[in-house]
């Protein structure tokens, strides 16, 4: 399964990349960051390949999507896992920051799948994409509400793909709780929040019953990824949650 995992420097991205490899996948990792890209293909086995990648960047998008599908030899599956969570009240949420959310989480998802479509197409692969409970599963989080609105876009957009190219099996993967893994392995969602209205807003989104109190394992998100991927477009599976059991006490 020649698999291209965008994200993959860090977070649950990486986990994913590395997981895919360790499990059979011939994988390609796709980040900004070179260095951490190395040294996560160091731990993924060493026929992973690395590609330098801003999904930011249309230019970038399109010459790092041609040099995964060239060294691996084709593209089976595509893993989109970017994404960005600017803590903040919409009332505070300025343009740059409108902007910056939907280039990483809706817009670099459109240019990396249109640049390896005719690669899906040919294998009738499969690509998905991580979404959030936030944006289907629950209502937008106070302080969330612009990560959910674009996560909400980026759901759709995974069904407009899958409208106009159903040979290919587009799957939209909500994702709940999860930390990652250890060190780069572990998510940075929460990176560069303000900690004191982080303070304010946790207490609301436990009495709202957002947070589960619990946390996915973050194997069995590989697991459930991987049996997405190679179940290929043969199945259909437009949508799949993955989140944590609800623990009694939050």
């Amino acid at each position: 399964m020649r698999t291209v995992v965008l994200g993959a420097s860090s977070g649950l991205g990486r986990c994913i990349g590395i997981g895919l490899a360790q499990r059979g996948a011939h994988v390609a990792l796709l980040a900004r960051r070179r260095g951490r890209l190395d040294d996560a293909a160091k731990e993924a086995g060493p026929d992973t390949l690395v590609v330098e990648c801003d999904v930011t960047d249309a230019a970038s998008c399109q010459a790092a999507i041609a040099a995964a599908a060239d060294g691996l030899g084709g593209i089976d599956a595509l893993v989109y896992a970017p994404g960005i969570g600017p803590l903040a009240r919409l009332v505070d949420t300025d343009a740059e920051t409108w902007q910056r959310l939907f280039a990483t989480n809706v817009t670099g998802a459109a240019l990396t799948t249109a640049a390896a479509l005719p690669h899906l197409t040919e294998s009738a692969g499969t690509a998905v994409y991580l979404s959030s409970v936030s944006a289907s599963l629950t209502p937008p989080w106070p302080g969330l509400g612009a990560y959910a609105v674009s996560k909400a876009a980026l759901d759709k957009l995974v069904e407009a793909w899958r409208a106009e190219h159903p040979d290919v099996g587009f799957t939209r993967l909500v994702v709940g709780d999860c930390t990652g893994g250890e060190g780069d392995a572990m998510t940075g969602f929460a990176q560069g929040w303000d900690g004191e209205l982080a303070s304010e807003l946790a207490p609301i989104w436990f009495e709202r019953k957002y947070l589960a109190g619990s946390l996915i394992d973050v194997d069995h998100l590989v697991a459930v990824v991987d049996a997405v991927l190679r179940g290929g477009a043969t199945l259909s599976m437009p949508s799949v949650t993955v989140a944590p059991r609800a623990s009694a006490t939050p």
